[in-house]
């Protein structure tokens, strides 16, 4: 009897790991709090410029459209919105170094893309918390002004 209790136990600790796994929170975030404190703070170094989309120019040249970049950061130990923060800060650094080495200046129509999903929004990112995995996926071009 108490090895089926045991058993059972252990059947609904598992069964709760897999639930809190499972958890695909969806937040919309502003986006210019986190990029402001990423430029005064040294982790974006300013020299490029960062648009959401309906935010962006005109003129200029798109040296490369499209450009995707998918980051994740661990969420224990955070709330859903300091581990967005963190993910989103890692996309955009991914993002500088690709506008640098494509020789562009500006990442502009920034669009989030979880999933292939496009949302355009011109004042906040989308980021999706899991259980553990905290994830930020943008779409966005690399022009040159």
């Amino acid at each position: 009897m108490k090895a089926i209790h045991q058993l059972s136990m252990c059947a609904l600790l598992l069964g709760g790991v897999g639930a809190a796994e499972a958890r695909d929170s969806t937040l919309k975030l502003p986006f210019d709090p986190v990029l402001e404190s990423a430029i005064s703070s040294g982790k974006l170094d300013g020299t490029v410029k960062f648009y959401l989309s309906g935010k962006s120019p005109a003129g200029g040249k798109v040296l490369s459209s499209n450009a995707v970049t998918n980051k994740k950061t661990n969420g224990v130990g955070k709330t859903d919105e300091k581990a967005c923060e963190w993910a989103l800060l890692s996309a955009l650094i991914t993002l500088q170094d690709a506008a640098r080495s494509a020789g562009a200046n500006a990442v502009t129509n920034i669009t989030s893309y979880y999933k292939k999903n496009e949302v355009k929004d011109s004042v906040n990112y989308e980021c999706h918390a899991g259980g553990v995995i905290v994830g930020v996926t943008l779409k966005a071009d690399l022009v040159k002004y």
